[in-house]
């Protein structure tokens, strides 16, 4: 017997674009992780410039930015997830663990 799963994918978006997606989470988890966007981007196998214009869209998206950039210093500059990022990360992650927990249970009622 095949077993049968439910599949989906969910993102936020504004007029504007996306704001938050699994993807730009896992960016921004991985710029948090590493203080670089550049690591990021090269951690998820991204070009830089693919994954700037992918936070760039979400900073314009968003209410408040999502990362800061730090600029010179002995050690160069960096990127740090700033915490209104890492609060919209956290409301994605519970917003999509609900989702499939509510997608899972309307499957399972179908007895399929």
């Amino acid at each position: 017997m095949r077993v049968l799963k439910i599949k989906s994918k969910i993102w936020i978006e504004t007029d504007d674009g996306i704001l938050i997606s699994e993807g730009r989470v896992k960016l921004l988890k991985l710029i948090a992780e590493t203080g670089s966007l550049n690591k990021a981007a090269k951690a998820m196998d991204l070009s830089y410039q693919k994954a700037w214009k992918l936070v760039d869209v979400s900073n314009k998206s968003a209410k408040y930015p999502l990362i800061e950039t730090q600029v010179g210093g002995n050690k160069g500059g960096g990127t740090v997830l700033t915490p209104y990022g890492q609060s919209l990360i956290n409301a994605f992650e519970s917003i999509n663990s609900n989702c499939w927990e509510f997608l899972d249970n309307e499957f399972k009622k179908h007895k399929l």
